[in-house]
């Protein structure tokens, strides 16, 4: 292996190490600025969701320095025991806890 080729491996471990380190920094956000995990219930399209997934992908910078929405992902909250997800884009709303 020459320098070049090592360079470069290192360099991609360096990337994919920041896009995991990236990713994991926009979970945290959605967490603690919407609220917002793999567990949470939403309301969108007037019904209750449970969120199965989120796309943190989706987010993108707003003018204030912050970042809009994710696109969720999940199953009504009525039928705990669905497997098929139905994207619900970015209009969903958190439902306060009770």
């Amino acid at each position: 292996m020459n320098y070049g080729e090592s360079v470069q491996k290192v360099l991609v471990r360096k990337i994919q190490k920041a896009e995991q380190d990236l990713l994991q920094l926009k979970l945290d956000y959605c967490r603690f600025v919407f609220g917002l995990s793999h567990r949470s219930r939403v309301t969108a399209n007037g019904q209750s969701w449970l969120v199965r997934s989120v796309d943190v992908n989706s987010m993108t910078h707003t003018e204030e320095g912050g970042y809009t929405k994710p696109v969720v992902a999940g199953i009504p909250a009525n039928d705990e025991t669905s497997c098929e997800t139905v994207l619900l884009g970015t209009t969903w709303e958190l439902e306060s806890i009770k």
